[in-house]
Formats: structure tokens, C-alpha cells, sequence
């Protein structure tokens, strides 16, 4: 258009001709820089609107939200979120498959030290058959090996903490309830990435800094962050309950391991009142037995 433009004024066309072509080159620069901005969207031959740059650097999918201020990363996955209450507070359930993925590196590494495999061609082989041998050094592999949880958004530093993986089957990653707070995260389909410290410095670092047992209080105010809320309450409440009349009532033990064998064995309910001997350590530091009714 320029160039019309351009051969025109060499002619001399009249002048409504020009103003005309100078309209259209007008709106051809613009629709380049942002198509839509100015009245009518240029359409391409399939009657799809033409990508302008500014489209190409704006929203989510543009240049600076999808490559700039983010990118994907090796060594990470992602996963819905279900409840482990059986986990430790420094633990979180990784699933089998996706633990073999991300620590694959590693498991060749131990492969050929363990002379299982020559080749790194070989120890692939290995993993991709899934052979029992696989599972044993995934297992070593992970042991003493944190991992980092990340719960977008992250609005504060706790929104990614280190826990130490146990492998879990199933396809969904395990969270122990009680860090659900500072994640501000539910299970009611949240998902969160895991991403895999791979230099000692950095596993050295994820232990120490950012472990969920040494996140207990809020950096915001110094409250505690981790607090039993919900069923836990409600479970504390039931298992310290005391009922008058209940099976077992009256009896005497020794230790903490005899109550918790009889309530194994049937042979005294969870509300009975009982005695039992408990150690403690008086204020001199001696350890001494006292005995308590609960």
C-alpha cells in the first residue's frame, strides 16, 4: 500500500484518490500493531481474525506470561491433591509412575553403579519394563531425597515447601492435612507441581529452609500456621471423650504399650476411665513414673 501510495502521488491522482490510500495504509499499520483497536478487525483468507504483535505479547498465552515471567521446566509434574492423614507432617504421597519420571536421571546413575546396566541404553530399557530390580533402586533413590510442593498462586513464601516423598499407588499426589492452611489449599480438585532438587546444595537447602517442619509459623504475623481444624478437632475431642460405665473401666497399667495392646485386643473401650504409669522427666532432669487416671 505504500508503495501505491507512493506511485500514485507520482502521478498525480486526484485527491480523494490519496486521502483514500492514506486512510487504508493508516488502518493497515495499526491492524499490525493491534488489530481491533480501531474500528473493524482485518480478517485473514478463513475469516480469522490477524494476530498483531500487540496480540502476540498480551494475556496469558503472550510472550511475556507464557515465556518470560514463566517456563516449563524439567524434573517437575503435577497432580490433583488428595488427603494423606496417615502421612507425617514432612511427608506427601508421590505416585509410583510419576516418582519413576522424575527421578529417572538418578536411577541410571544407580543402575550402572549397582552393575545392573553398562549402558545408559540399557538402564532405560530397565525402566521402561518396569522390572522389579526399577521399583527397589526408586525406592533408595527417593529415601532422604526431598521434593518440592508448589500450590499456585503463590502468594507467600510457604506456598512451596520441601517434603520427603513416600511412593504411593494411584495417580494422585498425597498432602498432609495439616499444611493445607499455609498452601491455602482444599481437595476438592486443587492441583499442585512437584519439582525435584537435584544439586546437594540445593536438596541441602530444601531440608533446612524449606521443610513443612520448619514452617510452623506464619512469616506474616508469627502465628502458628499449622493447627488441627475441622476433623482433627473433632477426632481429638472423641478420642480423649470419658463415658461412665464403658467396657474396661477401673483397670490398671503399666505403660502407654499395655493400654494401647488392650485397646487392640477389645479388652477396654476408648471412653473407659483407667489408670496408667507414665514416664516423665522432672525439673532436675531425672526420669521418674507418675501415675495418672484418665
Amino acid at each position: 500500500r505504500n508503495n501505491r501510495l507512493k506511485r500514485l502521488m507520482e502521478l498525480r491522482a486526484p485527491d480523494i484518490i490519496i486521502r483514500n490510500e492514506k486512510r487504508m495504509l493508516q488502518e493497515a499499520v495499526d491492524a499490525l500493531f493491534d488489530n481491533g483497536r480501531r474500528g473493524r478487525v482485518i480478517t485473514g483468507a478463513n475469516k480469522r481474525p490477524l494476530k498483531s504483535l500487540a496480540d502476540m505479547l498480551k494475556g496469558k498465552q503472550g510472550r511475556f506470561r507464557q515465556n518470560l515471567l514463566g517456563k516449563r521446566v524439567d524434573y517437575s509434574g503435577r497432580s490433583v491433591i488428595v488427603v494423606g492423614p496417615e502421612l507425617k507432617l514432612h511427608q506427601c504421597g508421590l505416585p509410583k509412575k510419576m516418582a519413576l519420571e522424575l527421578f529417572k536421571p538418578f536411577i541410571y546413575s544407580r543402575l550402572e553403579a549397582k552393575g545392573l546396566s553398562s549402558t545408559v541404553k540399557q538402564a532405560k530399557k530397565l525402566v521402561e519394563k518396569e522390572r522389579p530390580e526399577v521399583w527397589d533402586i526408586l525406592d533408595e533413590v527417593i529415601r532422604e531425597h526431598p521434593v518440592l510442593l508448589n500450590r499456585a498462586p503463590t502468594l507467600h513464601r510457604l506456598g512451596i515447601q520441601a517434603f520427603e516423598p513416600m511412593l504411593i499407588e494411584g495417580k494422585a499426589i498425597q498432602l498432609h492435612p495439616l499444611v493445607c492452611s499455609a498452601f491455602n489449599a482444599d481437595f476438592d480438585g486443587d492441583q499442585m507441581a512437584v519439582h525435584v532438587p537435584l544439586s546437594l546444595e540445593a536438596q541441602l537447602e530444601a531440608r533446612v529452609l524449606m521443610m513443612s517442619t520448619n514452617n510452623v509459623l506464619s512469616p506474616a504475623n508469627g502465628a502458628p500456621i499449622i493447627v488441627p481444624s475441622q476433623d482433627m478437632v473433632l477426632g481429638l475431642y472423641y478420642t480423649t471423650m470419658q463415658r461412665e460405665g464403658m467396657k474396661g473401666e477401673g483397670m490398671v497399667f503399666a505403660d502407654i504399650e499395655e493400654v494401647e495392646h488392650a485397646l487392640a485386643a477389645g479388652e477396654v473401650h476408648l471412653h473407659a476411665k483407667v489408670q496408667g504409669r507414665i514416664l516423665q522427666i522432672d525439673e532436675n532432669g531425672n526420669e521418674v513414673v507418675k501415675r495418672y487416671e484418665t
